[in-house]
C-alpha cells in the first residue's frame, strides 16, 4: 500500500471518511484482534491437552468438567468472531468498510472503534435491536 502509520495514529472525524491510511489502521487493528483470538486459542488447547489427569474427587472432576465446558464455549465464540472479523476484512478489501449495510451511511469512527466488526451505524443497531425486542414479545 506504501502508506505508512504513525505509531499515535487515531483516525477523526476531521479527515476523509476511509481515507488510506483509516483504512491500514483499522486492518490493522482487525489482524491484531484475529492474532490474539488465535493465541488464546491454542493456549487453551494446549492446556485441555495437557490437563487431561483424572479428579479422584468427584466434586473436583465436576468443577474441572464446568471450567473447561465454560473454556469451549468461550472459543467457540470467539471463533464465530473470527468469521466476522474475517468478513470486515472482506469488506475492507472491497470498500465497503466503515458503511452501514442498512443505510449505506458512514459508521461513526468512535463506533468502529470500540467494535470494529460494525456493520450497522449506532441508529440503525439500535432500530434493529428494537424489532428483535418487539417481534421476541411476540
Amino acid at each position: 500500500m506504501g502508506i505508512e502509520l504513525p505509531v499515535d495514529y487515531r483516525p477523526s472525524e476531521s479527515e476523509p471518511f476511509m481515507n488510506p491510511r483509516m483504512q491500514l489502521y483499522f486492518r490493522q487493528k482487525l489482524l491484531d484482534w484475529r492474532a490474539q483470538i488465535l493465541r488464546e486459542s491454542n493456549q487453551t488447547l494446549q492446556h485441555l491437552q495437557e490437563d487431561t489427569v483424572q479428579e479422584p474427587d468427584i466434586a473436583d472432576r465436576a468443577s474441572t468438567e464446568s471450567e473447561r465446558a465454560l473454556e469451549l464455549r468461550t472459543r467457540d465464540r470467539q471463533r464465530k468472531l473470527i468469521s466476522k472479523i474475517d468478513a470486515a476484512m472482506r469488506r475492507l478489501d472491497e470498500g465497503e468498510y466503515g458503511y452501514c449495510e442498512e443505510t449505506g451511511e458512514p459508521i461513526s469512527i468512535k463506533r468502529l472503534e470500540a467494535r470494529p466488526i460494525a456493520t450497522l451505524s449506532l441508529e440503525a443497531q439500535e432500530r434493529h435491536e428494537r424489532r428483535e425486542r418487539t417481534h421476541r414479545d411476540d
